[in-house]
């Protein structure tokens, strides 16, 4: 399921940017700042290149680019 990244609360929606880009294996080794990588997913989310998914088996949400995520998804989502 899609969550659209402007219903969530602004603080809400830090954290889970920060917790996706804070996770081992996201920095390889890129010294950016948290802050600079928050914005980049910001953007990305603004421009419609990223999106939230939540798994609701796991009860996890993970962030995706548009492009890796089933057509099915983004048509229900109406995000085509």
């Amino acid at each position: 399921m899609l969550i659209p990244h402007h219903l969530l609360e602004a603080d809400t929606l830090t954290r889970l940017i920060e917790d996706f880009v804070t996770r081992d294996g996201t920095d390889n080794g890129d010294d950016t700042p948290l802050q600079t990588r928050v914005q980049r997913v910001q953007a990305a989310l603004a421009s419609g290149q990223a999106v939230i998914v939540f798994d609701e088996a796991s009860q996890q949400c993970q962030l995706a680019l548009k492009r890796d995520v089933p057509r099915q998804w983004l048509e229900a989502a109406e995000l085509l």
